[in-house]
């Protein structure tokens, strides 16, 4: 068994990325990227750019080009606060409501495939190890 943290952990990384990237494409046809943060602007509408890239890792000039994409893709659209003209907010638009809803299923039907795999207490045991990272790092 290869022991080596750090790598694994970034392999692990990459192949569930592209594995969940290529469902969602097939499945869905939009990019697992967008799909991460249109769950972000369903369950915090109203959010502004800023706060989206700190809660999906993007930074400036990312989030701008992925906002533009979902814009594209009538996911989103952005509006100007009625109270700040230089804040701008960002909504799910019905469609990309309705693909939030979509994902749903994929996302459980992952976290089972986890589930089946583990047991409870392992499953705790490689929480804690990915919140320790999140937090720590």
């Amino acid at each position: 068994m290869d022991k080596r943290l750090f790598f694994l952990l970034n392999m692990a990384q990459r192949k569930l990325f592209n594995h969940v990237d290529k469902v969602c494409e097939q499945e869905l046809d939009t990019p697992v990227t967008q799909l991460a943060a249109l769950l972000y602007i369903v369950k915090h509408e109203g959010c502004v750019q800023k706060e989206l890239a700190k809660a999906i890792c993007l930074n400036k000039s990312a989030i701008t080009g992925l906002i533009a994409r979902m814009e594209k893709n009538n996911l989103v659209e952005r509006i100007v606060d009625a109270e700040d003209a230089r804040a701008i907010k960002l909504y799910p638009t019905p469609s990309g409501s309705q693909k939030s809803r979509d994902l749903l299923p994929y996302i459980e039907q992952l976290n089972n495939t986890f589930n089946d795999e583990f047991s409870e207490e392992e499953i705790q045991t490689v929480l804690k190890f990915l919140n320790f990272i999140i937090q720590r790092f």
